[in-house]
């Protein structure tokens, strides 16, 4: 079995790709079902499957026989309706090893555009809960991301790499009040109640904005958060409304296509010759039609424009890099040693299994020659079998499971299956019967 990573993030491919490959909730239900399904004939179905959808990237985590990635490709494109290779430069295929650090360094904030964001941890772990709600998650996928999880803690907690914690919605606050040169007289609109609109608020509060409007579709959300931070809040539909009073918009909402066009911004500087209006749009899919930026008065600033901007403002957490990288190296080696024994693991078990058969036979076709053994000596005779066995499987067991993910580990467990013939005991039953002393544990 093979650990596939392939995707795209802010780094391989712009925000137009990015939105056309994001997937909903509602999306990737279904696409993890196609992926274990086989998604068309010819081609082979994944054991295992997780997909990341985060503003930032698109990943997809499987586990499948073939080490080939061409088709998690052909199902990419296919289900979200690009052609093959409009994908070809954008995307990187990570395997196995290189897969598994990979997804250490997402959960680790390594890979972020913020460099140390917490969200991505967190954005991991419901990629997870949602895959094992599918039941698209199998043994291999449910260890690395738990294993992933404890990395990902493990780099917050160590070092500073989350020190003074920035999320892109901090960022992009930070940004606005460079540009307009203070919050505190500004009026500012909040289009979201999700969990990055609730982190601009908040920042937006301690930055001193105190006008602030919420508005969302579901109004009970935009309540609660609106009540959180002393702000207010307006319905979806005077959304245009609260537009022409609006010194910077923020939009964050889960929206599969653009909330704010250009007629409904033409229309609101109309009502408000003279102002300029910032708006901060940090959604995938974008919220905000990109023409709104070419408005006279309008400066428009999405994801790419804002990942633009951070190039110099997160130089003490790259600091922190080296000390993160040890620490992955660290939960990487520890998961392939787990992953290791898991291979080798069916070969020892198989190959106990048969000698306990052998073992068994022997002695009973014994016994039933010795008829007049006591009990006593009939349980010597058990023992001293169980003996041999174990002496004799030892020494070879044991090295086997100390060569687990060495250059040899192949070598050695293909040659015990052949020379055993122990194939048909590992496909029969893989796992040891509960609670067997003499088998290694997983």
């Amino acid at each position: 079995m093979h650990i596939h990573c392939l995707g795209l993030n802010h780094r391989t491919a712009n925000l137009n790709l990015r939105e056309r490959l994001a997937f909903t909730a509602g999306d990737i239900r279904e696409a993890l079902a196609g992926l274990k399904a086989g998604y068309q004939p010819g081609h082979t179905a994944v054991d295992e499957a997780v997909i990341l959808s985060t503003c930032n990237r698109v990943e997809i985590y499987a586990v499948a026989a073939t080490p080939d990635f061409r088709n998690l490709e052909l199902f990419l494109a296919k289900f979200q309706q690009v052609t093959p290779g409009s994908l070809e430069n954008h995307l990187y295929r990570h395997l196995d090893s290189e897969a598994i650090k990979h997804l250490f360094q997402v959960a680790a904030g390594v890979d972020s555009l913020v460099l140390g964001e917490p969200q991505i941890l967190g954005q991991v772990m419901d990629a997870y809960e949602l895959a094992l709600d599918c039941g698209a998650v199998g043994p291999i996928l449910e260890h690395l991301f738990m294993a992933a999880a404890h990395a990902g803690k493990r780099a917050r907690t160590e070092t500073a790499i989350s020190q003074n914690p920035a999320t892109i919605s901090s960022m992009a606050v930070r940004l606005v009040e460079a540009v307009i040169g203070g919050l505190t007289a500004a009026r500012v609109l909040v289009v979201g109640a999700g969990e990055m609109a609730e982190l601009a608020v908040e920042t937006l509060w301690k930055r001193g904005a105190w006008k602030i409007i919420v508005i969302n579709r579901n109004p009970q959300r935009a309540q609660r958060l609106a009540e959180r931070w002393g702000a207010q809040t307006a319905s979806f539909e005077d959304l245009e409304k609260n537009l022409v009073e609006t010194d910077i918009l923020l939009s964050s909402t889960g929206a599969p296509h653009t909330v704010i066009q250009v007629p409904m911004v033409e229309r609101a500087l109309q009502a408000r010759p003279g102002r300029s209006l910032v708006i901060l749009d940090i959604a995938v899919p974008r919220d905000v039609e990109p023409a709104v930026g070419k408005l006279p008065g309008v400066h428009l600033y999405d994801m790419d424009a804002l990942q633009a901007r951070l190039g110099h403002s997160l130089a003490s957490r790259r600091r922190e890099i080296p000390r993160v990288e040890a620490i992955l190296e660290e939960e990487q080696a520890a998961f392939l040693e787990y992953l290791a024994a898991q291979e080798v693991f069916p070969v020892i078990a198989a190959l106990r299994r048969q000698a306990e058969l052998i073992r068994r036979a022997e002695l009973d076709k014994t016994l039933r020659r010795l008829p007049g053994l006591s009990p006593a000596e009939r349980r010597r005779l058990e023992a001293l079998t169980q003996a041999l066995v174990n002496k004799l499987l030892h020494t070879p067991t044991t090295r086997l499971r100390a060569e687990a993910g060495g250059p040899y580990s192949v070598q050695y467990t293909n040659t015990l299956c052949r020379l055993f013939d122990l194939e048909h005991h590992i496909a029969r039953n893989s796992s040891p019967p509960h609670g067997d002393p003499h088998l290694p544990n997983p």
